[in-house]
């Protein structure tokens, strides 16, 4: 079997980041037993870049991939590929990363077709002038694009509308589209480097008397229990996930969790890492 690098998406960190610094959240990282990150969360300030650079190279930690939008919403702070491309691709340079992921689309177009169909052009010919600096630009979905218009799903329609946009496919948020996150990579086989690895799990409804008087507020814990779980502990099918991935030529599988509910992430990534070793991936590492 061909193998990918199982790695860590930085989101799980950032507050990590903010306490220790990147350099030291990265040492930690290699603690852990792993190699490769993807960038998010962080200000790419010459500082923090230069702290990356230098834990890469002291950790032998790959930078897999970074983080930028097209564009930010108007009147947010932050770097975009629109407004800062050369400062971006020098970052990419220096962290001798090849990998770009857009994160989400802007709130303010989502559910409106014809806004969506122009930043999927917009996000083709950004990918088509990064190719040109030897980057790939990855589109990070969550469950808003399997919403279906004339019976296809969003996603579908961003993948059939383009040639050199990438897809990073996060299965959690695949399952809670509506979708096995399996045929998902499937489907995308060749369009898909990266994958976000973590589970899907039902949590437990804790009741009290008052939400049985209001029946509003027992469906709102009712339809809200869906929860971010560490790899093993919820119930998708990881290992199909990760072959499945295999055929489709995925070369990172970065383990994020959007919620550790009050535990340490990095507790959460040991027993995620752990499970993954546990069913025959340790030498993924």
């Amino acid at each position: 079997m061909n193998k990918g690098k199982i790695g860590v998406q930085m989101f799980n960190l950032k507050n990590k980041i903010i306490e220790l610094g990147a350099y030291e959240t990265l040492r930690k990282i290699k603690e852990l037993g792993f190699n490769a990150v993807e960038v998010t969360q962080i200000q790419m300030t010459e500082e923090n870049v230069a702290e990356l650079r230098r834990a890469s190279v002291d950790f032998d930690i790959k930078i897999a991939s970074i983080s930028a939008p097209l564009d930010t919403m108007p009147g947010m702070p932050g770097e975009s590929l629109a407004k800062d491309f050369d400062k971006i691709v020098n970052d990419c340079r220096i962290l001798d990363c090849n990998f770009i992921r857009i994160g989400m689309m802007p709130i303010t177009l989502m559910g409106q077709k014809d806004k969506v169909m122009e930043y999927i052009h917009t996000a083709e010919e950004m990918a088509e002038r990064l190719a040109e600096y030897g980057i790939e630009l990855y589109y990070h979905n969550h469950h808003i694009e399997f919403e279906k218009y004339d019976n296809e799903c969003l996603l579908d329609i961003m993948k059939n509308n383009t040639t050199k946009l990438g897809f990073e496919l996060d299965v959690h948020w695949a399952q809670r589209g509506g979708e096995n996150p399996i045929n998902v990579i499937k489907r995308f086989a060749g369009r898909v480097s990266l994958i976000h690895l973590k589970d899907y799990r039902i949590g437990h409804m804790d009741l009290t008397a008052d939400d049985f008087k209001d029946m509003g507020k027992f469906m709102q814990k009712f339809t809200n229990i869906i929860e971010f779980a560490e790899l093993g502990q919820g119930n998708l099918d990881i290992k199909g996930i990760i072959d499945a991935g295999v055929e489709s030529g995925v070369q990172y599988y970065l383990i994020e969790q959007d919620d550790t509910y009050g535990r340490d992430p990095f507790d959460c990534l040991k027993e995620s890492a752990d499970y993954l070793r546990e069913i025959g991936y340790g030498d993924w590492f």
